[in-house]
């Protein structure tokens, strides 16, 4: 039997909790075991979420064989902004980076924070094991951008925002899309010129209408 499911959008635009989470783990290992050379996208608008749930997304796009595209339609904050980065990379120019943002996108990344609560030897326990996991994500977001740990650790030590020509330089993502319509350094030629020909043509009734008005003053009638 031929499936019919299409190739998957993913939109993440909310907390990203574990019922959201188990939905796009079970779609992206389905479509991944049926066809594997489709590439699957992410649309990311949202301010990240919880912990775990964020990391089974990213270690299952990272066991994937199809590519993963990510494209950043609004806001990337925390680990959202994590995921944003994990899209497919420009690998020595035989892959072409699929990770991308719209002109004003902003991310936000910093480091990930947990509550604890308990005896103290739990509590400690807690904090290794979040220094454990900021470890590990640290570590792989150098990968991803090409950053150094060291940098990393410095940045995101508070929260660090970007807008999109910073994410791209940062190396978060790959390119800046811009609607296809728009040049990205000026205006249409003909939207230009017909801007033009308007404002010459307002202008030169507006002359017309005053120099009637003149002409009309100037007149004296006959009967005086």
């Amino acid at each position: 039997m031929e499936c019919t499911v299409p190739r998957a959008i993913y939109i993440i635009r909310q907390h990203i909790d574990e019922e959201f989470s188990n939905q796009i783990l079970a779609t992206m290992l389905y479509l991944d075991s049926i066809d594997d050379n489709k590439r699957l996208y992410f649309y990311i608008n949202g301010p990240g979420g919880d912990l775990t749930p964020s990391l089974a997304i990213y270690d299952t796009m990272e066991s994937l064989k199809s590519p993963v595209g990510t494209h950043c339609v609004g806001y990337a904050y925390n680990l959202a902004g994590f995921l944003l980065a994990a899209g497919e990379k420009v690998i020595f120019f035989h892959v072409n980076g699929n990770r991308f943002a719209m002109p004003l996108s902003r991310v936000a990344l910093q480091s990930p924070a947990r509550a604890a609560r308990g005896l103290a030897d739990d509590i400690r326990n807690e904090a290794n094991e979040l220094l454990r996991i900021i470890d590990y994500l640290f570590n792989e977001l150098a990968i991803n951008t090409g950053q150094s740990v060291e940098k990393i650790n410095k940045d995101l030590s508070r929260m660090k925002r970007f807008n999109a020509q910073q994410a791209l330089e940062y190396g978060l993502i790959d390119r800046i899309v811009r609607p296809p319509r728009i040049k990205a350094d000026a205006p249409r030629k003909d939207a230009g010129a017909g801007l033009a020909e308007s404002l010459e043509w307002v202008r030169n009734r507006t002359e017309l209408k005053l120099h009637k008005q003149a002409i009309n003053k100037s007149i004296i009638p006959l009967s005086q």
